[in-house]
């Protein structure tokens, strides 16, 4: 399995969290564009693109483009991770197994470090899909992003946005 590079399929891919808006209303959100891949030696990145974002109302995606992301300045978010092939190596088409993961998150220049527990199965001779076994919270002072937060919530004339979010992902790779 780790003898050549993976690459992600941005259609089977998915990167989705949850906002919460006065308090208790809590949406769905994605990325519809996604890209990334895994060199032999295991370091992974995946590339989100920003202007993909995807909230369900067309003025919360240009706000979200506009204003919190600014997508003219830093239109991708990257996910870097440095993994262990040989902890891969065995995982056999059909198994799965629970590992460890340290990635580095970086938004509009700012980067911090997640960590979080990934499932891993191998799916395929040549796919594999990675999903985040509980969501990772992200919250907008690790990016510097407080500031913006206050912008939407004041344009969409609410009392408040929670700050941080729970992330989850499925990220499946193929061979090749």
């Amino acid at each position: 399995m780790t003898d050549s590079a993976w690459t992600l399929d941005p259609t089977a891919s998915r990167l989705g969290y949850v906002s919460i808006k006065a308090g208790e209303v809590a949406e769905n959100n994605r990325f519809d564009t996604l890209s990334g891949k895994v060199a032999t030696d295991g370091t992974a990145s995946v590339d989100v693109s920003l202007a993909s974002v995807n909230t369900g109302v067309a003025v919360r995606n240009e706000r979200m483009r506009d204003v919190f992301f600014a997508v003219a300045d830093n239109p991708t978010a990257t996910i870097t991770a440095k993994l262990d092939p040989a902890r891969f190596g065995g995982l056999m088409v059909g198994q799965t197994v629970s590992r460890p993961l340290q990635a580095s998150v970086t938004i509009k220049g700012a980067s911090a470090d997640i960590v979080t527990e990934v499932l891993v199965t191998r799916t395929g001779e040549d796919r594999v899909m990675v999903l985040s076994a509980a969501p990772v919270i992200i919250s907008t002072d690790m990016f510097g992003l407080t500031d913006e937060l206050g912008e939407l919530r004041a344009l969409a004339q609410l009392p408040s946005i929670t700050p941080a979010v729970p992330v989850t992902f499925t990220l499946v790779f193929t061979r090749g």
